[in-house]
């Protein structure tokens, strides 16, 4: 079991990333309120069950793809305990298969290391070309649990925060499918 601590509302007093800086100056300057913890490492979904519980949500599972030719890439967001299933998300977008970009791209477009994707890295001008996609049920939650951008940080938000005020604010439309 991994350490989690009280959730708490405020901005952590140092940052450990550049990704995680950017998140918490959008959310002061745009006035979203939040909840976070602070916890071991965590890296898979099982991991995150601690931290569900000390934010009273469900942490989402941000998966960063791409195309066989590594031209296009696709930041999906599903619910934590779903399967996924290459065909399936594809088939819904109409698109050739994917796979997971590789640990290099994703430090160089979205600013993490595997096991801290976070919708946040839309924040990086590097991530300004990707497809935003979203699950059904992840939209329809009221509660947004994840990363922010680290393996020692979650939060939660509102989802409709992120859809309404943080992708607009990026530039970036996002496309939801039922998978």
């Amino acid at each position: 079991m991994i350490y989690v601590s009280k959730p708490m509302n405020d901005l952590p007093k140092e940052y450990k990333t550049p990704l995680q800086e950017m998140t918490y100056k959008f959310l002061d300057e745009n006035k979203i309120p939040f909840s976070r913890v602070e916890n071991d490492e965590a890296v898979t979904m099982e991991d995150c069950i601690e931290i569900d519980k000390a934010l009273d949500m469900k942490t989402v599972k941000t998966l960063f793809l791409c195309n066989r030719q590594k031209t296009n890439f696709y930041l999906f967001v599903t619910a934590g305990d779903k399967p996924f299933v290459t065909k399936n998300f594809s088939s819904a977008l109409g698109i050739s298969r994917v796979s997971f970009a590789s640990a290099e791209k994703l430090d160089e477009i979205i600013g993490t290391k595997v096991g801290a994707t976070t919708i946040f890295g839309v924040l990086r001008p590097e991530a300004e070309e990707i497809t935003v996609v979203f699950d059904k049920d992840v939209c329809e939650d009221e509660w947004y649990g994840c990363s922010d951008g680290t393996t020692t940080g979650y939060m939660k938000l509102k989802t409709k925060d992120v859809l309404e005020k943080l992708l607009p604010y990026s530039k970036h439309r996002y496309t939801v499918i039922d998978v």
